[in-house]
């Protein structure tokens, strides 16, 4: 553990990181981990986690972060024990992968070749069945009823077995309701309704978004998929072109979706890939003129409310928090500035380098900034042309102009030269859609993950988790049984520390108070990159 805040530049020439982007293989049972300090005795249950785990299939690379085949990790907890699994993930791509000894299905930055065993003809014809769409789950996990669902970005989900990670099967969403894929950050309730939302063909042939939820587990045990139902529609600033959207926020009574720049040229999407040997990332261009578009929508109404929220551009992968506070809502997002796609620099050549390549290439990026945008819902007799927002403890402004439109200007909250804090995580259970106090965030230095955070948002006073050499992920906040404050618990993440001798992974035990390290529980092995994942308690 280091002193610090969350921008110290701290330099990586050793180029561990690059051990976060290396092949691995599963494990057939699994290991016991070594601990070192008492793992609570109150902390029993599994962190089940997903990320890349195969960067390449024979001699065939993945191209981009986003496209190594999902591997499923689990810490099991069990009386101060802890043992460490990992399996890859039965997806169809996987497994036609395994079958052919190569890339089979086209995946976010990696184009997949047609067989080259199959004549012209086949060929041809099955350029006229469209796209196979990848349900390579690499992103998140997430509970519908009693199941647990491994998912990307696009219509299929694949259900995974939370005890010894096989997978059951893969499920297709768009057979249910009507979306064109969800994203990977649905919000949970704690009765276990599910929402989550995803682009759809609207009225007369234009892009919108559906707002899905899927209700608990019913007493006729039936699959709760099977009662999907879309609750609410937003508009599209382009009728052609839908946004590309990785989370929204969520209240009590309203439901937040920030529409950014960063644009799905559909046509691209649906003209026959195999053609012109193109990708996801070939279909991504940015509208340089929109700025960023919020919507708001009542979520008891099912209403879209018509307010024409506006501000500069950014791009948008994780909300922090949404919460109501006396008329307006207030918004707290990780935002990287202007609007070219963030994306262009997660190809894993670029995070590959050597650190002086990764830092320069990081300088072009987009910078992040951790950010509050506050949005006022009572504008009936509103004035033109005066701030509106009277909240005391905010510099966040919203000005209404004569075209009807709201522009807002954000509070800073966090802002260093090319350190984000990012994957934020906060006391979900018990703060989700409510005034919160803290936000814990993975620092990305350059776009390495290199320290952990812990953020007071009201005092901006941080904590600091900090290693040399050691690359840890998105921390996971477990609440203690018995918590009387908000922070009272630990925070888990797992460790890659390669250049420290025989045990290069770990689990990372902090105090969720101050971030300092309760304990850990080595393995010998090298643990990929995980990108989110949840605590299952026993």
């Amino acid at each position: 553990m280091m002193p610090g805040t969350c921008e110290d530049e701290v330099e990586h020439p050793a180029g561990g990181y690059k051990k976060l982007f290396e092949t691995v293989e599963e494990l057939s049972s699994p290991i016991t981990a070594n601990v070192t300090g008492r793992i609570p005795v109150w902390l029993r249950g599994s962190l089940l986690r997903c990320g890349p785990g195969l960067f390449e299939v024979g001699s065939e690379p993945f191209y981009h972060l986003f496209d190594g085949q999902a591997l499923l990790h689990k810490f099991d907890f069990k009386e101060g024990h802890v043992t460490y699994h990992r399996r890859f993930i039965r997806t169809d791509a996987y497994v036609r992968a395994m079958t052919e000894k190569r890339v089979v299905i086209t995946e976010f930055g990696t184009y997949a070749y047609p067989d080259p065993c199959k004549n012209i003809f086949s060929r041809f014809f099955s350029y006229f069945q469209g796209v196979e769409v990848t349900d390579n789950a690499l992103v998140n996990v997430y509970p519908v009823g009693e199941d647990f669902y491994a998912c990307t970005e696009t219509n299929f989900i694949t259900k995974i077995n939370p005890e010894n990670l096989e997978t059951i099967k893969k499920v297709d969403i768009s057979k249910y309701v009507s979306v064109n894929g969800v994203t990977a950050h649905p919000h949970v309730e704690n009765d276990g309704t599910v929402y989550n939302m995803g682009n759809c063909f609207g009225k007369n042939f234009s892009l919108a978004y559906n707002v899905v939820r899927i209700p608990p587990l019913q007493a006729d045990k039936k699959d709760p998929m099977t009662k999907c139902e879309v609750i609410v529609q937003f508009p599209c600033s382009d009728r052609f072109k839908p946004s590309y959207v990785h989370s929204f926020g969520m209240t009590p009574n309203y439901i937040v979706f920030v529409e950014t720049p960063v644009k799905i040229n559909l046509l691209k999407f649906l003209s026959s890939w195999s053609l012109w040997g193109a990708n996801y990332m070939d279909c991504f261009e940015s509208n340089e003129k929109m700025g960023v578009w919020m919507h708001v929508a009542d979520r008891k109404k099912k209403k879209y409310l018509n307010i024409k929220f506006r501000t500069s551009p950014f791009n948008l992968f994780h909300h922090i928090n949404t919460y109501e506070d006396h008329g307006f809502l207030v918004v707290d997002l990780c935002t990287w500035k202007g609007f070219e796609f963030v994306y262009n620099y997660l190809y894993l050549a670029n995070l590959r380098e050597n650190w002086e390549e990764v830092k320069k290439n990081a300088q072009k990026a987009p910078q992040p900034e951790v950010r509050r945008y506050v949005l006022p819902l009572n504008i009936e007799k509103a004035d033109t042309g005066k701030n509106l927002i009277t909240l005391p403890n905010t510099t966040a402004t919203a000005v209404l102009h004569s075209d009807e439109t709201i522009w807002l200007e954000p509070e800073v909250i966090f802002s260093g030269p090319r350190q984000a804090f990012e994957f934020p995580q906060i006391n979900y259970a018990k703060y989700s859609g409510k005034p919160y106090t803290y936000a814990y965030g993975l620092g990305l230095n350059h776009f390495v993950p290199d320290r952990l955070c812990k953020m007071n948002i009201k005092t901006r006073e941080t904590w600091v988790w900090q290693e040399p050499d050691a690359y840890p992920s998105e921390p996971i906040f477990v609440s203690h049984p018995d918590a009387l404050e908000e922070d009272d618990g630990v925070v888990l993440s797992i460790v890659i520390s390669p250049g420290s001798g025989p045990k290069p992974g770990y689990l990372l035990i902090l105090s969720a108070k101050d971030m300092s390290e309760v304990a850990r529980a080595e393995v010998d092995i090298n643990i990929p990159v995980t990108f989110h994942g949840l605590f299952k308690r026993a």
